[in-house]
């Protein structure tokens, strides 16, 4: 197949394009590297071609099979710096790739996002639960957004015949993270190996749904090549809070398996960001029913892997 992915040089895109290329596939990677980074990815293969190019601007025509719409700022501190380019990311160039997919008669996958839900009232949260999404407040940008892509989406499914998956993401986490990118696990991560203490927003009670990035891809790829129509929560229904995380990051940092064991870092509090979700878990009952797809990886294993990727870059 020919496979376009947007955002490929991007944390998880970058995954996704060594999946397919280790399939055999070729790839079309479109990034503007606002956030992602060329050295995420293999540039010697030969199957592999990189457009430094936004989608929000209408690109030249490719013959491809498949569309990953996932370029887009994904970390609350690079969208709440660049708003209005996580809104045009998200709505303009989910339109411009929905035109391409139209025009070469390729299926098209739209990375949305469990923001969606906003701080949900419903728990766990099904496809079917409507959110509740501040369209004002500091998160908007990323969420309305994620939000009207999915229409966008459904209109020129409806509309025009486009063949479209949409994907909900939840928590994600793995090697190719960026250090700085002011997520909870690089962030603690970071701070761990420098021996610094590792910061925890409010009491450390809510809780999240960590994925490890194989996880994700293994049902991306899955949701691309199903004939599931209408959204599919893509996470770990194992619900984990914030304290806990910080606990196992601070263990394993530690761990008698890890190259340097260093002093175990002291736990700081701050106060909780506007708007931050005290709860987040998945329903995966139709991923798993429809895709045959459940995430495998245990935390304590992602996190050790995703360790000895901070440590490298910190010894290197």
């Amino acid at each position: 197949m020919r496979v376009m992915i947007t955002g490929g040089c991007g944390f998880v895109g970058s995954h996704l394009v060594d999946h397919h290329l280790e399939a055999g596939d070729g790839v079309v990677v479109v990034d503007d590297l606002s956030t992602g980074r060329l050295d995420n990815l293999d540039l010697t293969r030969p199957s592999l071609t990189v457009v430094n190019a936004s989608a929000v601007r209408p690109l030249a025509s490719f013959a491809v099979d498949r569309i990953y719409h996932l370029g887009s700022p994904a970390s609350p501190r690079a969208y709440r710096a660049r708003p209005l380019e996580t809104i045009a990311a998200n709505t303009v160039g989910t339109t411009n790739m929905l035109e391409a997919a139209h025009k070469s008669g390729a299926r098209l996958l739209f990375a949305s996002t469990s923001e969606v839900y906003g701080d949900p009232l419903v728990h766990p949260q099904p496809e079917e639960y409507r959110g509740n999404v501040d369209p004002y407040g500091p998160r908007s940008a990323y969420d309305e957004s994620k939000r009207c892509g999915e229409a966008i989406c459904r209109a020129y499914e409806q509309e025009r015949g486009v063949d479209v998956r949409i994907a909900r993401i939840f928590n994600t986490y793995g090697p190719r993270m960026a250090p700085n990118d002011g997520r909870v696990v690089p962030s603690m991560i970071v701070s761990a190996l420098r021996g610094e203490p590792l910061v925890i927003e409010g009491d450390g009670h809510q809780t999240r749904s960590f994925m490890y990035v194989d996880d994700l891809v293994r049902g991306l790829v899955a949701l691309m090549e199903s004939d599931v129509r209408g959204p599919v929560n893509l996470g770990n229904p194992v619900e984990t809070t914030i304290l806990e995380l910080a606990i196992a990051i601070r263990d394993l940092t530690g761990s008698p398996r890890s190259a340097s064991p260093g002093p175990r870092p002291a736990l700081e509090y701050v106060d909780a960001a506007p708007d931050d979700p005290r709860r987040r878990r998945p329903d995966v009952t139709r991923a798993r029913r429809e895709l045959d797809w459940y995430p495998k990886t245990e935390l304590d294993d992602g996190l050790f892997r995703t360790i000895e990727y901070f440590r490298t870059l910190f010894t290197t």
